[in-house]
Protein backbone atom coordinates (compact mmCIF):
# COMPACT_ATOMS: atom_id res chain seq x y z
CA UNK A 1 0.00 0.00 0.00
CA UNK A 2 1.55 3.33 -1.08
CA UNK A 3 -0.70 5.80 0.76
CA UNK A 4 -2.93 5.68 3.82
CA UNK A 5 -5.37 8.59 4.06
CA UNK A 6 -6.19 9.60 7.65
CA UNK A 7 -9.30 11.73 8.22
CA UNK A 8 -10.29 12.73 11.77
CA UNK A 9 -14.01 13.42 12.01
CA UNK A 10 -16.16 15.17 14.59
CA UNK A 11 -19.87 15.73 13.92
CA UNK A 12 -19.46 16.47 10.20
CA UNK A 13 -21.16 13.64 8.30
CA UNK A 14 -22.06 15.81 5.32
CA UNK A 15 -18.48 16.93 4.85
CA UNK A 16 -17.06 13.43 4.94
CA UNK A 17 -19.49 12.35 2.21
CA UNK A 18 -18.16 15.04 -0.14
CA UNK A 19 -14.54 14.25 0.71
CA UNK A 20 -15.00 10.53 0.08
CA UNK A 21 -16.82 11.20 -3.16
CA UNK A 22 -13.82 13.19 -4.38
CA UNK A 23 -11.50 10.31 -3.44
CA UNK A 24 -13.47 7.88 -5.59
CA UNK A 25 -12.40 9.92 -8.65
CA UNK A 26 -8.64 9.68 -8.14
CA UNK A 27 -6.58 8.73 -11.18
CA UNK A 28 -4.04 7.01 -8.89
CA UNK A 29 -5.72 4.40 -6.70
CA UNK A 30 -3.02 2.74 -4.57
CA UNK A 31 -4.36 4.11 -1.29
CA UNK A 32 -6.60 3.21 1.63
CA UNK A 33 -8.80 5.53 3.67
CA UNK A 34 -9.13 5.52 7.46
CA UNK A 35 -11.99 7.62 8.83
CA UNK A 36 -11.60 8.05 12.60
CA UNK A 37 -14.72 9.32 14.38
CA UNK A 38 -13.56 11.29 17.41
CA UNK A 39 -16.41 10.69 19.83
CA UNK A 40 -19.01 12.26 17.54
CA UNK A 41 -22.70 12.46 18.41
CA UNK A 42 -23.55 12.52 14.69
CA UNK A 43 -22.38 9.11 13.56
CA UNK A 44 -21.08 8.89 9.98
CA UNK A 45 -20.70 5.10 9.94
CA UNK A 46 -23.54 4.59 7.47
CA UNK A 47 -22.11 7.20 5.10
CA UNK A 48 -18.65 5.63 5.20
CA UNK A 49 -20.06 2.14 4.65
CA UNK A 50 -21.76 3.43 1.53
CA UNK A 51 -18.32 3.88 -0.08
CA UNK A 52 -17.00 0.38 0.64
CA UNK A 53 -17.58 -0.77 -2.93
CA UNK A 54 -15.63 2.20 -4.30
CA UNK A 55 -12.76 2.64 -1.84
CA UNK A 56 -10.50 0.56 0.38
CA UNK A 57 -12.02 2.24 3.41
CA UNK A 58 -12.03 1.59 7.16
CA UNK A 59 -14.18 3.24 9.82
CA UNK A 60 -13.28 3.64 13.50
CA UNK A 61 -15.13 5.23 16.41
CA UNK A 62 -13.23 6.24 19.55
CA UNK A 63 -13.68 8.44 22.59
CA UNK A 64 -13.00 12.11 22.01
CA UNK A 65 -9.33 13.10 22.29
CA UNK A 66 -9.32 15.95 19.71
CA UNK A 67 -7.70 15.98 16.32
CA UNK A 68 -4.00 15.48 17.05
CA UNK A 69 -4.38 12.22 18.94
CA UNK A 70 -7.14 11.12 16.58
CA UNK A 71 -4.64 11.31 13.72
CA UNK A 72 -2.21 9.26 15.83
CA UNK A 73 -4.95 6.64 16.20
CA UNK A 74 -5.12 6.45 12.42
CA UNK A 75 -1.34 6.32 12.00
CA UNK A 76 -1.14 3.34 14.34
CA UNK A 77 -3.56 1.37 12.15
CA UNK A 78 -2.38 2.49 8.71
CA UNK A 79 -0.81 0.03 6.27
CA UNK A 80 0.72 2.47 3.80
CA UNK A 81 4.28 3.61 3.26
CA UNK A 82 2.98 7.18 3.43
CA UNK A 83 0.38 8.65 5.80
CA UNK A 84 -1.67 11.47 4.24
CA UNK A 85 -3.78 13.72 6.47
CA UNK A 86 -6.79 15.64 5.18
CA UNK A 87 -9.36 17.72 7.05
CA UNK A 88 -12.92 16.56 6.57
CA UNK A 89 -13.88 19.87 4.91
CA UNK A 90 -11.55 19.29 1.94
CA UNK A 91 -12.23 18.14 -1.61
CA UNK A 92 -9.37 16.36 -3.37
CA UNK A 93 -8.60 17.00 -7.07
CA UNK A 94 -8.59 13.93 -9.29
CA UNK A 95 -4.84 14.02 -9.99
CA UNK A 96 -3.74 14.65 -6.40
CA UNK A 97 -2.15 11.26 -5.66
CA UNK A 98 -0.80 10.94 -9.18
CA UNK A 99 0.97 14.26 -8.70
CA UNK A 100 2.29 13.37 -5.23
CA UNK A 101 3.49 9.92 -6.31
CA UNK A 102 5.39 11.39 -9.25
CA UNK A 103 7.07 13.97 -7.03
CA UNK A 104 8.07 11.41 -4.41
CA UNK A 105 9.43 9.06 -7.09
CA UNK A 106 11.58 11.89 -8.42
CA UNK A 107 12.72 13.00 -4.94
CA UNK A 108 13.29 9.90 -2.76
CA UNK A 109 14.97 12.02 -0.06
CA UNK A 110 11.61 13.59 0.88
CA UNK A 111 10.06 12.37 4.15
CA UNK A 112 7.45 15.10 4.73
CA UNK A 113 5.40 17.11 2.26
CA UNK A 114 2.61 19.63 2.26
CA UNK A 115 0.38 21.20 -0.33
CA UNK A 116 -1.56 24.45 -0.67
CA UNK A 117 -5.29 24.99 -0.62
CA UNK A 118 -7.57 26.54 -3.22
CA UNK A 119 -11.22 27.39 -3.76
CA UNK A 120 -13.41 24.96 -5.71
CA UNK A 121 -15.84 26.24 -8.31
CA UNK A 122 -18.76 24.97 -6.23
CA UNK A 123 -17.83 27.08 -3.19
CA UNK A 124 -19.97 30.05 -2.24
CA UNK A 125 -18.68 33.56 -2.89
CA UNK A 126 -17.91 33.92 0.82
CA UNK A 127 -15.95 30.65 0.93
CA UNK A 128 -13.96 31.76 -2.10
CA UNK A 129 -13.29 35.13 -0.48
CA UNK A 130 -12.07 33.52 2.73
CA UNK A 131 -9.91 31.08 0.77
CA UNK A 132 -8.34 33.92 -1.18
CA UNK A 133 -7.78 35.95 1.98
CA UNK A 134 -5.88 33.08 3.62
CA UNK A 135 -3.48 32.84 0.67
CA UNK A 136 -3.19 36.45 -0.51
CA UNK A 137 0.26 38.11 -0.41
CA UNK A 138 -1.50 41.21 0.94
CA UNK A 139 -2.49 39.41 4.15
CA UNK A 140 -0.55 36.59 5.82
CA UNK A 141 -0.56 34.34 2.76
CA UNK A 142 2.85 32.97 1.87
CA UNK A 143 4.33 33.21 5.38
CA UNK A 144 4.14 29.42 5.73
CA UNK A 145 6.34 28.87 2.71
CA UNK A 146 6.47 28.74 -1.04
CA UNK A 147 8.57 27.67 -3.96
CA UNK A 148 11.46 29.84 -2.81
CA UNK A 149 11.94 27.91 0.43
CA UNK A 150 11.33 24.32 -0.64
CA UNK A 151 13.17 22.10 1.82
CA UNK A 152 12.08 24.09 4.88
CA UNK A 153 8.35 24.13 4.28
CA UNK A 154 6.19 23.67 7.38
CA UNK A 155 3.07 21.82 6.19
CA UNK A 156 -0.30 22.04 7.90
CA UNK A 157 -2.56 19.13 8.74
CA UNK A 158 -5.35 19.93 6.31
CA UNK A 159 -3.04 18.70 3.52
CA UNK A 160 0.16 16.96 4.52
CA UNK A 161 1.91 13.63 4.14
CA UNK A 162 4.60 11.92 6.19
CA UNK A 163 6.54 8.75 5.45
CA UNK A 164 6.35 5.77 7.75
CA UNK A 165 9.91 6.60 8.78
CA UNK A 166 8.81 10.11 9.79
CA UNK A 167 6.04 8.60 11.93
CA UNK A 168 8.48 6.23 13.63
CA UNK A 169 11.05 8.95 14.24
CA UNK A 170 8.62 11.55 15.56
CA UNK A 171 6.14 9.39 17.44
CA UNK A 172 3.28 11.41 15.98
CA UNK A 173 1.41 14.34 17.45
CA UNK A 174 2.54 15.44 20.89
CA UNK A 175 -0.42 17.70 21.71
CA UNK A 176 -4.04 17.06 20.86
CA UNK A 177 -5.21 20.54 19.82
CA UNK A 178 -4.30 24.24 19.72
CA UNK A 179 -1.36 24.38 17.36
CA UNK A 180 -0.86 20.63 17.23
CA UNK A 181 -0.12 20.70 13.50
CA UNK A 182 2.45 23.50 13.81
CA UNK A 183 4.25 21.75 16.67
CA UNK A 184 4.25 18.44 14.78
CA UNK A 185 5.52 20.04 11.58
CA UNK A 186 8.30 21.91 13.37
CA UNK A 187 9.37 18.80 15.26
CA UNK A 188 9.51 16.70 12.08
CA UNK A 189 11.84 19.23 10.49
CA UNK A 190 13.87 19.63 13.68
CA UNK A 191 14.61 15.90 13.54
CA UNK A 192 16.25 16.45 10.18
CA UNK A 193 13.45 15.00 8.06
CA UNK A 194 13.40 16.56 4.59
CA UNK A 195 10.19 18.55 4.03
CA UNK A 196 8.93 20.10 0.80
CA UNK A 197 5.99 21.98 -0.58
CA UNK A 198 4.46 20.30 -3.63
CA UNK A 199 2.71 23.31 -5.21
CA UNK A 200 0.62 21.18 -7.59
CA UNK A 201 -0.72 18.97 -4.76
CA UNK A 202 -3.47 21.36 -3.75
CA UNK A 203 -6.78 20.57 -2.12
CA UNK A 204 -10.02 22.54 -2.11
CA UNK A 205 -10.41 23.64 1.50
CA UNK A 206 -13.81 24.94 2.54
CA UNK A 207 -12.63 26.52 5.79
CA UNK A 208 -15.64 28.38 7.25
CA UNK A 209 -19.01 29.28 5.76
CA UNK A 210 -19.70 32.63 7.47
CA UNK A 211 -17.72 35.51 8.92
CA UNK A 212 -18.59 34.64 12.53
CA UNK A 213 -17.13 31.15 12.19
CA UNK A 214 -14.09 32.52 10.37
CA UNK A 215 -13.49 35.07 13.12
CA UNK A 216 -13.61 32.38 15.78
CA UNK A 217 -11.26 30.15 13.79
CA UNK A 218 -8.51 32.71 13.20
CA UNK A 219 -8.76 33.94 16.81
CA UNK A 220 -8.02 30.36 17.85
CA UNK A 221 -5.05 30.28 15.44
CA UNK A 222 -3.63 33.30 17.24
CA UNK A 223 -3.88 31.68 20.66
CA UNK A 224 -2.31 28.49 19.27
CA UNK A 225 0.80 30.35 18.19
CA UNK A 226 1.51 31.20 21.85
CA UNK A 227 1.08 27.54 22.76
CA UNK A 228 3.89 26.52 20.41
CA UNK A 229 6.49 28.53 22.31
CA UNK A 230 6.18 26.07 25.22
CA UNK A 231 7.60 23.37 22.99
CA UNK A 232 9.89 25.48 20.79
CA UNK A 233 11.17 28.49 22.75
CA UNK A 234 11.99 31.33 20.42
CA UNK A 235 9.51 30.22 17.78
CA UNK A 236 7.24 33.22 18.40
CA UNK A 237 8.84 35.75 16.08
CA UNK A 238 8.29 39.37 15.12
CA UNK A 239 6.42 38.40 11.94
CA UNK A 240 3.75 36.65 14.03
CA UNK A 241 2.99 39.97 15.75
CA UNK A 242 2.11 41.72 12.50
CA UNK A 243 -1.65 41.02 12.87
CA UNK A 244 -1.53 42.44 16.40
CA UNK A 245 0.19 45.57 15.06
CA UNK A 246 -2.62 45.86 12.52
CA UNK A 247 -5.20 45.47 15.31
CA UNK A 248 -3.62 48.33 17.27
CA UNK A 249 -3.51 50.51 14.16
CA UNK A 250 -7.14 49.71 13.34
CA UNK A 251 -8.19 50.71 16.86
CA UNK A 252 -6.26 53.98 16.78
CA UNK A 253 -6.67 55.26 13.22
CA UNK A 254 -10.09 56.92 13.68
CA UNK A 255 -9.27 58.48 17.10
CA UNK A 256 -5.99 59.75 15.63
CA UNK A 257 -7.79 61.33 12.69
CA UNK A 258 -10.31 62.96 15.04
CA UNK A 259 -7.56 64.32 17.29
CA UNK A 260 -5.75 65.83 14.30
CA UNK A 261 -8.93 67.53 13.20
CA UNK A 262 -10.32 68.66 16.54
CA UNK A 263 -7.37 68.83 18.92
CA UNK A 264 -4.73 70.23 16.59
CA UNK A 265 -7.00 72.04 14.19
CA UNK A 266 -5.57 70.40 11.09
CA UNK A 267 -7.33 70.63 7.76
CA UNK A 268 -9.41 67.82 6.35
CA UNK A 269 -6.57 66.52 4.18
CA UNK A 270 -4.06 66.31 7.03
CA UNK A 271 -6.65 64.89 9.42
CA UNK A 272 -7.29 62.01 7.03
CA UNK A 273 -3.63 60.94 6.93
CA UNK A 274 -4.00 58.17 9.57
CA UNK A 275 -6.68 56.56 7.39
CA UNK A 276 -4.66 56.55 4.17
CA UNK A 277 -2.72 53.27 4.74
CA UNK A 278 -5.96 51.46 5.57
CA UNK A 279 -7.80 52.80 2.53
CA UNK A 280 -4.89 51.99 0.22
CA UNK A 281 -4.60 48.47 1.63
CA UNK A 282 -8.32 47.79 1.33
CA UNK A 283 -8.38 49.10 -2.24
CA UNK A 284 -5.36 47.00 -3.17
CA UNK A 285 -7.03 43.93 -1.70
CA UNK A 286 -10.15 44.53 -3.74
CA UNK A 287 -8.24 44.94 -6.99
CA UNK A 288 -5.85 42.04 -6.34
CA UNK A 289 -8.74 39.71 -5.46
CA UNK A 290 -10.71 40.82 -8.51
CA UNK A 291 -7.78 40.09 -10.82
CA UNK A 292 -7.00 36.76 -9.10
CA UNK A 293 -10.55 35.40 -8.93
CA UNK A 294 -12.13 37.13 -11.91
CA UNK A 295 -15.21 37.81 -9.81
CA UNK A 296 -16.19 41.20 -8.40
CA UNK A 297 -18.76 39.44 -6.22
CA UNK A 298 -15.99 37.47 -4.52
CA UNK A 299 -13.51 40.35 -4.50
CA UNK A 300 -15.83 42.75 -2.67
CA UNK A 301 -15.95 40.33 0.29
CA UNK A 302 -12.17 40.00 0.56
CA UNK A 303 -11.43 43.35 2.31
CA UNK A 304 -13.80 42.48 5.15
CA UNK A 305 -12.44 38.94 5.38
CA UNK A 306 -8.90 40.32 5.55
CA UNK A 307 -9.80 42.71 8.37
CA UNK A 308 -11.35 39.84 10.32
CA UNK A 309 -8.37 37.60 9.65
CA UNK A 310 -5.72 40.04 10.88
CA UNK A 311 -7.60 41.63 13.77
CA UNK A 312 -8.96 38.34 15.15
CA UNK A 313 -5.63 36.55 14.88
CA UNK A 314 -3.92 39.55 16.45
CA UNK A 315 -6.40 39.66 19.33
CA UNK A 316 -6.06 35.92 19.93
CA UNK A 317 -2.29 36.10 20.07
CA UNK A 318 -2.22 39.22 22.23
CA UNK A 319 -4.81 38.06 24.77
CA UNK A 320 -3.18 34.63 25.11
CA UNK A 321 0.31 36.11 25.44
CA UNK A 322 -0.78 38.52 28.16
CA UNK A 323 -2.65 35.82 30.08
CA UNK A 324 0.01 33.11 29.79
CA UNK A 325 3.33 34.91 29.53
CA UNK A 326 2.84 38.31 31.17
CA UNK A 327 0.34 37.53 33.93
CA UNK A 328 1.23 33.82 34.16
CA UNK A 329 -2.35 32.93 35.04
CA UNK A 330 -2.21 29.51 33.40
CA UNK A 331 -0.52 27.24 30.93
CA UNK A 332 -2.02 27.57 27.48
CA UNK A 333 -2.09 23.94 26.32
CA UNK A 334 -5.59 22.55 25.78
CA UNK A 335 -5.95 18.80 26.04
CA UNK A 336 -3.27 16.31 26.94
CA UNK A 337 0.44 16.41 26.19
CA UNK A 338 1.75 13.06 25.01
CA UNK A 339 5.24 11.71 25.51
CA UNK A 340 7.11 11.07 22.27
CA UNK A 341 10.51 9.45 21.61
CA UNK A 342 13.37 11.58 22.93
CA UNK A 343 15.50 11.77 19.79
CA UNK A 344 18.26 14.31 19.10
CA UNK A 345 17.09 17.54 17.54
CA UNK A 346 19.38 18.38 14.65
CA UNK A 347 18.48 22.00 14.15
CA UNK A 348 16.30 24.75 15.55
CA UNK A 349 13.24 25.41 13.38
CA UNK A 350 13.11 28.85 11.85
CA UNK A 351 9.34 29.28 11.65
Amino acid sequence: MRFSVIVPLFNRPDEIAELLESLTKQSYTDFEVLVVEDGSDQDARGIVEGFQSQLDIHYFWKENTRQGFTRNFGFERAKGDWFVVFDSDCLIPEAYFECVAAHLDAHPEVEVYGGPDAAHGSFTALQKAISHTMTSPLTTGGIRGGRRNVGTYHPRSFNMGISRKAWEVSGGYKISVKGEDIEFSMRLIAHGLHSVLIPEAHVYHKRRTDFAQFKKQVHFFGTARVNIRQFFPGSLKLVHWMPTAFLVYEMLMFPAAFMLWWGLGCGAALSALPLVPFVVWQSALLMEAWMATGSLRVARLVPKAARIQLSSYGMGLLSEYVSVVVLKRRETTIGEVREVPELPIQSTPGA
